[in-house]
């Protein structure tokens, strides 16, 4: 990689910024430094709600800890560089800490797509097949396709990587963006990137249409077996349901735009780039815990636990 950089004389990458206005940015500044922060404390008290409360402990909030636990490091892959970015006149980063970057932007971003398929699933045994879901959804089998969301997203970020690595750049440096990926890295490759550009596509558009027509599916087959369960099993089902798939619009809308299609001007890119990465991993923890009773109560008891506790150390 170090090598690389230094035959192609890049060593270092400048990027533009999601706004040029210097006015806009300490807005934006002003915007996302608050927003980042509610995602982290939103997704870090599911963390520990999950993990502590035993009234939590089943496979399906097993998965939305991991789901919180991915979003706080999705974001952090960038966003805390993006934030002071936007304080600076110049902003710069190293070729080798973009690719590291663009490495987990991916690994966690598939890792999500990965999970949230997987949480499909589980609500499809769940509504779909009762009698036999402590059977199907046992612990080995939760581990094991947690462990392959993580896998997935691995594999595919190390594939994405390996094709921009042997990329020549012969100087200019100038990513227009706010973080680094691949369609306006390509752009100040000293080369033709049509193919790179294809494999990218194909894998990360791939990836976000067969899980969106995955998770598309798993609830239409859902809705069409909650006919047979009673109103008050329907009306929770579907509150279950309803969560899941807001949260599904929310990740894979901006993410089938952003990367089932050529990229031609960055502009709306950058802010719906910038609501995926940013604004959506905030409401997602919301989504799942503001309908949903059992956590509200978690957390309350968790709440009355830590006051009684000080209350009694005085």
């Amino acid at each position: 990689m170090g090598s690389m950089a230094s035959t192609n004389n890049v060593t270092e990458l400048i990027i533009t910024g999601l706004f040029q206005d210097p006015e806009m940015q300490r807005l934006c500044f002003v915007v996302f430094l608050p927003v980042y922060l509610a995602m982290v404390v939103d997704n870090g008290l599911i963390l520990l709600t999950v993990n502590v409360s035993k009234s939590l402990h089943s496979p399906t909030y097993f998965f939305v800890s991991y789901l919180s636990l991915v979003e706080i490091s999705y974001s952090s892959t960038f966003v805390p560089k993006f934030i002071t970015d936007l304080l600076t006149k110049i902003k710069t980063i190293s070729f080798e800490g973009c690719l590291a970057q663009i490495f987990f932007f991916y690994f966690f971003g598939v890792t999500e797509i990965l999970l949230l398929t997987v949480m499909a699933y589980d609500r499809y045994v769940a509504i779909c097949k009762p009698l036999h879901y402590t059977t199907i959804m046992s612990w080995p089998v939760c581990h094991l396709l947690v462990a392959g969301s993580w896998l997935g997203g691995i594999i595919l970020s190390m594939v994405q990587i390996l094709v921009t690595v042997h990329l020549p750049f012969c100087g200019f440096n100038v990513i227009d963006y706010y973080f680094c990926d691949f369609h306006p890295l390509f752009k100040v490759a000293c080369t033709d990137t049509f193919m790179e550009g294809v494999i990218v596509l194909a894998n990360s558009g791939l990836i976000s249409v067969v899980s969106f027509l995955i998770l598309v599916s798993s609830n239409a087959v859902i809705l069409v077996n909650l006919r047979s369960h009673s109103a008050e099993g329907r009306h929770k089902a579907l509150s279950t349901c309803a969560s899941h798939i807001k949260v599904v619009i929310l990740f894979f809308g901006p993410a089938i735009f952003l990367y089932t299609r050529p990229s031609s001007t960055f502009t709306e890119d950058k802010l719906v780039a910038a609501f995926c990465t940013v604004i959506t991993p905030m409401l997602n923890p919301i989504i799942y815990t503001l309908r949903n009773t059992e956590v509200k109560n978690a957390m309350r008891r968790l709440w009355y636990k830590k006051v009684n506790s000080r209350v009694e150390l005085k």
